[in-house]
């Protein structure tokens, strides 16, 4: 008999298996199962079927099992057969049942001995068996046959790795008598992912098929080549008795008479055979379900977390219902409303920590990209010289001009301001095409329903269309509002900068000392340095005038002064403030820099004639006026500049993204509603129907896993693992990158032939006695 202390958890596993089999392969392998693993021809097939003592199992060469077969074996007293993809249907011919293995292999891998891994689910209930579960697994195989794919053998050790690489799976390793069990593939395999051994049985069967002379008494003693939990001797029957309809029950008296009449094997006769092996399996598999059940409830509890809240959506969903359907409809714009928002405002529930997106990057549009294109359009400065050059000589005309020309200098500026269409149109195009991105990001959610993510993809896109053509209308009006008036009176406008040194002040006030001076239209400031950091003063230029100032004897300087006309004090107590530069030129340009600021000469006595001032007040050369005019330029397009990136992304947010999303909060429902289709926006996709339908039968089958395994006390004792023993022999395989995968076979250690040796914690380990092939042992 079984373990009858937990004698419903075998049932338990299956009603597991049968709730969690709608949702998929991935739940149902963290069940606990057993996986029969070993080479073709090694007799897994012939155990499996001596457990239920009938022939139903597909036999021939090669490989015949080529999908992975869950065979649940029931105590019941009928018998018959089940399929889950047959439901309803019993079968009680157990021809039949091959039969329908065949034609199911055949459905999905075709006829060239391909493989695949969807499993069959068989169900046998029977008065002859103990409940389990096994796991009937391809055999592993070395070499091609007629049209199987050249990786074939790495396919089925990839299979069978996907069934015993997981805990809760007891390996039953199969494994030949009259082969060398030392390079048993089935034991490679499970050491690779069972090194401590605490999940592999081994099996050894055709026992009745070795040489003369040689039997495995120490091997099924666990003396030579050791497991922790042990091997079980079976034997089952040849291919002859296979052709001549041998009784399996038959079999299984033979199976009994040849253990209790070999001299090898009568001592342990009572350990030996099916009977055992399948009581041992429900005892080991009872013990192990109690042990893994509760990390397995903890995995079933955290899938049905992640699937609670879209199940409950789900649930409240009722295609049919026309209520219904408009609610979720005002749900879905709602929410996609407040994602847009969220997404643009930066407010969003999930943080994107790998790239840039919504708000994000269009506040790096605002503030990076914009700037650097408005810098790339004025950062060819011999273009810009040379066309000054053209335009002072282009307004001099056939004359020579004395003064640097102020329609020279509005003709570049003009012409740079109206440059900056390019960089603004680029910005408008650039923000909007983020728009766009953004609302894909959101209205993926909408996917569920094709005809409303359409219809909302093309209204909040035409918006956004018609936005953009009314920003762009408003840019280049506030471009050409620019072009209309060129205000040299900004306070910003920076006329000239230079070193100048205050020539007037007494000794015993510090002397004469240079300064950095800074004109514009309303005032000339003077810094201690060029960084403009620490301002020392600035002067308003209303009621200034200049006259000139004969140079000094001693002095290498070329003086200026600056007065008031009102005879009041220019700075401090002084009433004028005299101003030195190092050259004749340099004075001339300050002087007619001082001239466009609205800073006249002193008016000088006509004289008789009616003669002007001197001809000889300023007459710069063209690459002063150069000089002259390039500064201007960039002074007032620094104004511009500043000006620009300030109003673009001001007008981006008032006129394009704040009016979008004004747009989808307040207008788009209803928009929707004017469709007059507001049921055939809510059809599902077929894509759709089924994952929900997937999704509430997965919310179901957790909750009636989970419940079932509420009912199970599991409070029952067990019997403890063996004690651990040296599998060092077993060498784990990992040649050709593969899994499980040896050229050679690992030399069998030789040790002494004391016999067992106790361990210090009173265990017994057992070691190999002879370095030969296990199977080869002397009578």
């Amino acid at each position: 008999m079984g373990n009858r202390g937990m004698e419903d958890l075998i049932p338990l596993v299956n009603r597991l298996r049968d709730a969690l089999s709608s949702v998929g392969e991935r739940c149902s392998l963290h069940l606990p199962q057993i996986a029969v693993v070993g080479g073709q021809s090694a007799g897994k097939s012939s155990v499996l079927e001596n457990f239920v003592g009938r022939d139903f199992l597909p036999r021939g060469s090669g490989i015949v099992t080529r999908r992975p077969l869950i065979l649940q074996l029931l105590s019941d007293n009928t018998e018959y057969g089940e399929f889950l993809h047959c439901q309803g249907k019993k079968f009680t011919d157990f021809d039949e049942i091959r039969k329908e293995i065949e034609t199911e292999t055949h459905r999905l891998t075709g006829s060239n001995k391909a493989i695949s891994p969807v499993p069959i689910h068989l169900r046998i209930h029977s008065p002859h068996v103990l409940n389990l579960t096994l796991v009937d697994l391809p055999g592993i195989t070395k070499v091609p046959v007629g049209d199987q794919p050249t990786d074939i053998e790495y396919q089925v050790r990839d299979m069978i790795m996907q069934y015993i690489c997981k805990e809760n799976c007891l390996i039953l390793a199969v494994t030949p008598a009259n082969t060398d069990l030392a390079n048993s593939d089935a034991l490679k395999l499970a050491k690779d992912v069972d090194p401590q051994g605490l999940r592999t049985i081994g099996v050894i069967t055709k026992l009745d098929l070795m040489d003369e002379g040689t039997n495995a008494r120490q091997i099924l003693e666990n003396k030579l080549l050791p497991l922790r939990r042990g091997y079980i001797g079976v034997v089952n029957r040849s291919q002859k008795d296979i052709d001549g309809k041998k009784d399996i029950k038959e079999a299984l008296r033979a199976e009994k008479e040849f253990f209790l009449s070999h001299p090898a094997y009568k001592h342990m006769s009572e350990k030996m055979g099916t009977p055992y092996l399948q009581r041992i399996l429900n005892q080991q598999f009872t013990n192990h379900i109690r042990d893994t059940l509760p990390a397995f409830r903890s995995h079933l509890q955290s899938q049905l977390l992640a699937l609670k809240k879209e199940a409950e959506d789900y649930m409240q969903f009722n295609p049919n219902d026309p209520a219904r359907r408009t609610k979720t409809l005002l749900q879905l714009v709602q929410r996609f409303a407040v994602d847009f928002e969220k997404l643009i405002e930066g407010s969003g529930d999930k943080v994107d920590t790998v790239n840039l997106s919504g708000g994000a990057k269009i506040n790096r549009i605002f503030h990076e990209r914009f700037p650097y294109e408005l810098i790339k359009i004025g950062s060819d400065e011999g273009k810009l010289r040379t066309e000054i050059n053209y335009a002072i000589r282009n307004t001099h005309g056939v004359r020579t001009g004395l003064f640097t020309p102020d329609t020279a200098f509005e003709a570049i500026v003009k012409k740079q301001i109206s440059r900056l269409k390019g960089p603004c149109v680029k910005f408008i195009d650039m923000v909007s095409q983020e728009l766009t991105t953004t609302l894909y990001q959101c209205i993926d959610k909408l996917s569920s329903f094709p005809k409303l993510r359409d219809e909302t993809e093309r209204i909040v896109t035409t918006e956004i269309r018609e936005l953009e053509t009314k920003c762009r209308d408003q840019v280049m009006l506030l471009i050409d509002i620019q072009v209309a008036y060129i205000n040299t009176k900004h306070e910003d406008f920076v006329i000239r900068k230079g070193w100048l040194t205050i020539n007037n002040i007494g000794i015993m006030k510090g002397g004469a000392k240079e300064y950095w001076f800074i004109l514009s239209a309303e005032n000339l400031s003077w810094f201690k340095d060029d960084k403009e950091k620490e301002k020392k003063y600035m002067l308003p230029l209303d009621n200034l005038k200049l006259r000139d100032v004969e140079k000094g004897f001693m002095s290498s300087k070329y003086v200026f002064a600056i007065f008031n006309t009102e005879l009041r004090n220019v700075y401090k107590d002084y009433k004028c403030l005299e101003l030195a530069c190092n050259s004749q030129e340099e004075l001339d340009s300050w002087k007619a820099s001082l001239l466009r600021a609205g800073v006249y000469p002193e008016k000088v006595a006509v004289d008789e004639q009616g003669n002007g001032p001197p001809e000889n007040l300023s007459n710069p050369q063209l690459e002063r006026q150069v000089e002259t005019i390039s500064n201007l330029v960039d002074s007032y397009m620094g104004i511009i500049y500043k000006t620009v990136r300030d109003l673009m992304p001001k007008t981006m947010m008032h006129l394009m993204i704040n009016s979008v999303k004004e747009f989808i909060s307040s207008e788009l429902l209803a928009q929707l509603y004017a469709l007059g289709e507001c049921s055939a926006l809510m059809d599902e996709s077929p894509e759709q129907q089924q994952h929900r339908v997937e999704v509430l039968q997965k919310h179901a089958a957790l909750k009636e896993a989970l419940a079932a395994i509420g009912e199970i006390s599991t409070s029952t004792c067990t019997t403890p693992l063996p004690p651990p023993v040296d599998s060092s022999w077993i060498k784990p395989s990992r040649s050709s990158g593969k899994p499980g995968i040896r050229s050679h076979a690992p030399p069998v250690p030789r040790v002494p032939s004391a016999g067992p040796k106790s361990s210090p914690n009173g265990s017994r380990q057992h070691t190999s006695q002879q370095n030969r092939t296990p199977a080869l042992v002397p009578r």
